[in-house]
């Protein structure tokens, strides 16, 4: 398994006047909240601190009453919505500078967002804004003030304490769960405006989104995914889509296999794409590279087939087989079904 140890960078103390969370949470137009932010809502639970939501776009007023009466958050006391279409594909030329509005303020002490796409785009943008150090990719929250990450792509597991004014979270949603069903009646819902320059240097074009039954990759329960070996779309297609249906499984790749074309970059898993907690990660053809690993690493269960007995995916497997993919492949599936 990947080696770890503990590395505790301590700063000087700060006693904060005040305490309270803003949390960002993503929603689609329809309403609802992504189970990243689901995530994140439960993280800022961990702080201990009165929870402010914020969800911005022309759908936020649906997601907020979403969230007041489908899930139960303890803390949150307040929903804060920016009904504004400028923030309906959040670009983050427009949200953060929005965010970091809200942040001025001395209403809050911390900011949590998912380390998705979307909070990686705007969380540094945010600190610079504020001229605050963020902490990124937290895998727990001691205190209002202490965050255990990795560094090194997960190699080393490190405990920072930060004192800064403004704490600026991003955490990892598979080391999170999302927060409970139920409803949090208790939660007001704020109607809110904010001053930004709207800039005409960046405007929305179009998007080319790939529509799919499957479950989605950075909550999916069970997983199959597939490198290098399969050498072209069609065969990777042809072996791995059967057996994830078969499953009903969602699918990854590696960097190799998206770099090649096999499969659109949304399914990218890795330190440049997306780190995935499944209960089982079936590896079909990938040789363990260590970007891969840290992101598949909390995995309860990893099945590794290659035909490389040396290949270092087997060093994390729980179960190894040494074998050509294109013949165990159709057979697992065969046999599955």
């Amino acid at each position: 398994m990947l080696s770890s140890r503990l590395v505790t960078r301590a700063f000087r103390p700060n006693n904060f006047r005040f305490a309270s969370t803003l949390t960002f949470l993503e929603s689609t137009a329809n309403g609802e909240i992504s189970p990243a932010s689901l995530s994140a809502l439960n993280a800022s639970s961990k702080l201990k601190n009165p929870i402010t939501a914020v969800i911005l776009g022309s759908g936020a007023p649906s997601a907020a009453e979403t969230l007041k009466n489908n899930y139960k958050c303890d803390g949150l006391s307040n929903i804060l919505v920016l009904n504004d279409s400028r923030f309906d594909h959040y670009l983050p030329e427009k949200i953060a500078p929005a965010l970091a509005e809200l942040l001025k303020s001395d209403d809050y002490s911390h900011f949590v967002t998912a380390s998705s796409s979307v909070g990686k785009n705007i969380l540094g943008r945010i600190g610079a804004e504020l001229d605050s150090q963020p902490v990124s990719d937290v895998l727990e929250i001691k205190d209002e003030q202490t965050f255990v990450r990795p560094i090194y792509a997960g190699n080393i597991i490190t405990t920072i304490k930060s004192s800064q004014k403004k704490q600026l979270v991003s955490i990892r949603p598979s080391s999170f769960d999302a927060v409970a069903s139920g409803s949090t009646s208790g939660a007001n819902i704020t109607e809110k405006s904010v001053d930004i320059p709207d800039s005409n240097a960046i405007e929305w074009e179009s998007e080319n989104i790939l529509k799919s039954g499957r479950p989605e990759l950075g909550s999916a329960k069970v997983i199959v995914s597939g490198g290098r070996a399969f050498k072209d779309k069609e065969t990777f297609e042809k072996l791995l889509t059967p057996l994830a249906d078969t499953l009903h499984a969602a699918i990854g790749a590696t960097r190799a296999a998206v770099d090649n074309g096999f499969c659109d970059n949304s399914l990218q898993i890795g330190q440049t794409g997306k780190v995935v907690a499944p209960d089982l990660y079936i590896a079909a053809g990938i040789s363990g590279a260590i970007q891969h690993l840290a992101g598949i690493k909390d995995s309860k269960v990893i099945v590794a087939i290659n035909n490389d007995p040396e290949a270092p995916i087997f060093k994390v497997a729980d179960y190894a087989l040494v074998e050509d993919v294109y013949k165990v492949l159709p057979e697992l599936t065969e046999k599955l079904k």
